[in-house]
């Protein structure tokens, strides 16, 4: 009897301390609080939609071609060279466009001695006839040995001013001031007629080359603060305007070129430079761009955690344009709102949680 209530004694007290373990180890859970990444939304009017790298390129850029086919001999500048108008840049082997000159020329010689054979011949017929020693019709014969003649001659002349024109095109001449930014051939190449082997940047005037992506293309076109940094110039940058859009996508890329004007810019932007382009909304709408993984998709409408007090809740917003893994918020955030930016899909409603 006395063995049985010691036993029964003891499994109340085993019972009792499983019970109190389960209770610590619930309470235990209950109070464990997520540590979750955050976002403190700064809305600001000025902020950029979008940003984009580009290329300092030059306002006026003309690709330079030798106007006849050839052997390249010699290159007279370098990349990056400032040159003149009249400078020569390239020089072609002139060896058989020479020969072809002299050919025409001993030809333009040669049609000349007809030509003063035939005017000899007319002006000796001409006194026979007035002596009514020789027909009308042999008169007209020799007045047209001469008319042929002088158009050999003016044939021959222009044949040899053609060639004159094609040895002087073997030497490639800048016809403005400028600076060499690119080379596509060198000497010993044989290059065709038409086929650019430079490329020459005109006057002193800058502008940023981007790719825009086709949903993007209106929202550049109504941009009204375009800002320009520059990758090798910390702290620099310059206003630009939008010039120009290319109407038609690259086939590759699928995306539209941009030329961006720079306004009064540093004169320490030098050619090809690498370049940042932040685009501002028209209007003063106040937008805001936030991470991906912050956006909680349920159904069609996107929301996001809000954190106040140290407790979650969830928004609505709209969403605007996407990319670079970031989404622009066009309404449903506040200035100073908190937001979770990662593991949205592990918390819930009213749930307390740490930054």
């Amino acid at each position: 009897m006395q063995k049985s209530v010691v036993g029964c004694i003891t499994m109340c007290i085993l019972l009792l301390s499983l019970s109190l373990v389960g209770c610590s180890k619930t309470e235990t859970a209950k109070e464990e609080v997520p540590l979750v990444r955050s976002q403190i939304i700064t809305l600001d009017a000025s902020n950029p939609n979008a940003s984009y790298s580009g290329e300092v390129r030059g306002r006026y850029e003309t690709q330079l071609a030798f106007q006849v086919s050839g052997k390249l001999i010699k290159r007279n500048v370098e990349l990056g060279s400032a040159v003149t108008a009249g400078d020569v840049l390239m020089e072609i082997d002139p060896k058989d466009i020479r020969q072809t000159v002299n050919i025409t020329s001993a030809q333009v010689a040669s049609s000349q001695s007809q030509l003063s054979l035939a005017e000899i011949n007319l002006e000796r017929y001409r006194k026979l006839y007035d002596q009514n020693a020789i027909s009308r019709a042999q008169l007209d014969q020799y007045e047209n040995a001469y008319q042929v003649a002088l158009a050999s001659v003016n044939q021959a002349a222009a044949q040899y001013a053609q060639g004159a024109n094609q040895l002087g095109y073997t030497s490639l001449v800048a016809d403005s001031d400028g600076v060499i930014a690119g080379v596509t051939a060198e000497a010993g190449q044989v290059v065709s007629a038409g086929q650019s082997v430079m490329t020459l940047v005109k006057g002193e005037e800058r502008e940023i080359e981007i790719n825009v992506p086709e949903n993007r293309i209106e929202e550049m076109r109504n941009a009204n603060q375009v800002s320009v940094g520059f990758w090798a110039l910390p702290g620099v940058s310059a206003a630009g305007k939008v010039r120009e859009i290319s109407p038609v996508a690259d086939k590759v890329t699928r995306t539209y070129k941009v030329r961006i004007s720079l306004i009064n810019p540093p004169a320490s932007v030098k050619l090809g430079m690498t370049a940042s382009v932040a685009v501002g909304s028209a209007g003063n709408q106040q937008t805001v761009f936030i991470p991906l993984a912050a956006v909680y998709q349920t159904g069609d409408t996107p929301q996001v955690w809000i954190i106040r007090d140290g407790v979650v809740n969830l928004r609505p917003i709209k969403v605007g344009a996407f990319g670079d893994n970031k989404v622009q918020v066009l309404e449903g955030l506040q200035h100073g709102d908190v937001i979770v930016t990662a593991g949205v899909q592990k918390l819930r409603e009213g749930q307390k949680v740490r930054l």
